[in-house]
């Protein structure tokens, strides 16, 4: 059998004799307790233990048979035992496979165990194995395949070989695949009764400033944020906080898991929510509706409330948002605010194109490729991010444009919260903040009908439920998280939004060119001109455009003729004036 998993954890000893032990002492023990009485372990640093050379010496002679040498004498074709540096017996893969292959093939009464331990590092690249590795495999193959059937064996116990290795993708495939002869055994991770016994274990061990007690807050939260994380893990954090005194359990744990004292969400507080539709309002313009249905969703989070749609508690993302409507009015920029507003850095926001993932197999390049393809070192775009940013808002633009086999990777992250990559490696998500942007209806949705909220919605459900075939994923997202946005045609909100594209401008030309600011003769009346040019239909989008085409071109022109440095500028102050009624203006630098 392969064994493999979380083989590196400890566990509760089996016997209840000892306190925790290691899974590989727990699989000795569990060999034993099965009637074999010789566990012989093996791996290629240590060589062989768990017997005595004398005691390996008998299983050699009792596992490989004299065979007559050319001259006529006879001679031991088995592993010839030598003391290895250690003290432990040493044995080259090779020999030692011979003797088990041997082992596996006859029909003794005592039949040893066999336990080859670290076996991800005994074989290559799986698809590209040397030689010599082909031959063990070889080895291993003929002799399973040739040992005596199940119920037909001298001995109720047939010899036993267990692989034990940290990930099935260390392994040849072919080893295993449709073999009838090998199992494969998952050692999974510890599940909340197993962490919270290993928790109240710790007795005085875990020194926190939250009461970690049985049936307290505490301990509940405490298990939730240990969730992917081994028990050994578990006596880590323990150990740190012996270091690190004063903190609660949440802080201690985002300083193991992420090297951060605090977590964001453990500073989202009610004085700084009553501020979120306040703060999202200052870069977001006419989505009022919008913003609140963001606030209401925060507030869910932090209540604890969000999830609840899951049939048991899980470690889910703290929120989930699907941001529907016409073009640039607000959805991206509404996701950058909430990246800031939570995180304190508008970095936070990290965006996926999903335009870019409309094949059947570009979720290889969310989750990384599969053991053996091209770029399978590198992991995935998703994962890696989330690896190296588990506090941000994952950002995923026009997901209608992605492939339907994409959208089944969200199934997992909204269920469990968590995505296994192409190299095995689990991510958690429940530390990130999730929203989908969709342009879905925007050319159906009539600009002027007063039910253009509920249309938005319909054609969102009419997508995932007739187009897709996936009513699920719209269910894990929920209804309730669907936001519509609206259509921008008031002028004013379009002058606001003009306003706010003017800050990137002035802090740019006083980076690159040292002038304070940029002073309108009347800034309003300037900006009114401005947006009166543009596609309505554009949004904020179209604002911008109009801003580059009747400001930015010609003020780049004039800075390009009349400045030959910086010099020339620093400190000045810029003046622009409106030469009529429309949107022509005349530069000038003042003092």
């Amino acid at each position: 059998m392969v064994l493999f998993g979380n083989v590196r954890d400890i566990t509760r000893d089996p016997q209840g004799r000892r306190g925790p032990i290691s899974v590989m002492d727990a699989t000795v023990d569990v060999l034993k307790a099965g009637g074999y009485r010789q566990v012989i372990l093996w791996d290629r640093v240590n060589g062989v233990q768990g017997v005595s050379a004398a005691q390996w010496r008998d299983v050699v002679s009792a596992a490989t048979p004299a065979q007559p040498s050319q001259d006529g004498e006879a001679y031991d074709a088995g592993a010839r035992p030598q003391r290895a540096p250690s003290g432990r017996i040493a044995a080259d893969p090779i020999e030692f496979l011979n003797v088990v292959a041997n082992a596996v093939k006859s029909e003794t009464a005592d039949a040893p165990a066999f336990v080859l331990d670290w076996t991800e590092y005994m074989f290559g690249e799986p698809n590209n194995l040397p030689a010599g590795e082909r031959d063990w495999l070889t080895l291993l193959g003929k002799a399973t395949r040739d040992a005596p059937l199940a119920g037909t064996a001298a001995t109720s116990r047939p010899p036993v070989v267990v692989l034990v290795c940290n990930g099935l993708a260390v392994l040849p495939p072919a080893l295993y695949v449709n073999n009838p002869d090998w199992a494969t055994v998952n050692v999974p991770l510890p599940n909340r009764e197993q962490r919270e016994e290993a928790i109240l274990g710790l007795g005085t061990a875990l020194q926190v400033t939250t009461q970690v007690a049985p049936n307290t807050r505490g301990l509940t939260d405490l298990v939730d944020a240990l969730d992917g994380l081994t028990i050994k893990d578990i006596h880590n954090i323990a150990a740190l906080s012996g270091n690190q005194r004063g903190l609660s359990a949440e802080s201690l744990v985002s300083l193991y898991k992420f090297g951060e004292h605090t977590s964001p969400w453990e500073q989202l507080n009610r004085d700084k929510l009553r501020t979120t539709t306040q703060t999202l309002r200052e870069r977001v313009k006419g989505q009022d509706r919008a913003i609140e249905a963001v606030n209401k969703v925060l507030i869910r989070a932090y209540t604890g409330l969000s999830g609840l749609q899951h049939s048991r508690k899980q470690r889910t993302p703290k929120g989930v948002l699907f941001f529907v409507g016409p073009t640039g009015v607000g959805k991206t920029e509404l996701a950058k605010s909430l990246a800031q507003f939570l995180f304190g850095d508008e970095e936070a926001c990290i965006r996926f194109d999903m335009s870019e993932y409309n094949h059947e197999h570009a979720d290889q390049r969310l989750v990384g490729a599969p053991p053996g393809y091209v770029g399978f070192e590198e992991g995935g775009q998703l994962t890696n991010a989330v690896k190296k940013r588990p506090f941000s808002v994952l950002l995923f633009d026009e997901i209608e444009k992605a492939h339907g086999r994409i959208l089944d990777k969200f199934l997992q992250i909204l269920e469990d919260g968590r995505l296994t990559d192409g190299r095995g490696e689990t991510v958690q998500f429940a530390d990130t903040f999730i929203v989908f942007t969709s342009n879905i209806g925007a050319a159906e949705v009539n600009r002027r009908s007063p039910n253009v909220r509920d249309e938005f919605i319909e054609r969102v459900r009419d997508h995932f439920v007739e187009h897709l075939h996936r009513p699920e994923l719209l269910g894990r997202i929920g209804e309730a998280n669907i936001i519509p946005f609206d259509f921008i045609d008031n002028d004013d909100f379009l002058v606001q939004i003009a306003r706010s594209k003017l800050t990137p401008l002035r802090l740019r030309l006083q980076e690159k060119w040292g002038i304070r600011d940029i002073k309108f003769d009347d800034e309003v009346r300037a900006l009114t001109a401005v947006v009166s040019t543009m596609d309505h239909t554009a949004g904020g989008r179209g604002v911008l455009a109009a801003l580059s085409e009747r400001i930015i071109d010609p003020l780049a022109t004039f800075l390009f003729e009349n400045l030959a440095s910086p010099l020339d500028a620093d400190g000045r102050t810029l003046r622009v004036s409106q030469l009529s009624d429309g949107p022509e203006f005349g530069f000038q630098l003042v003092q």
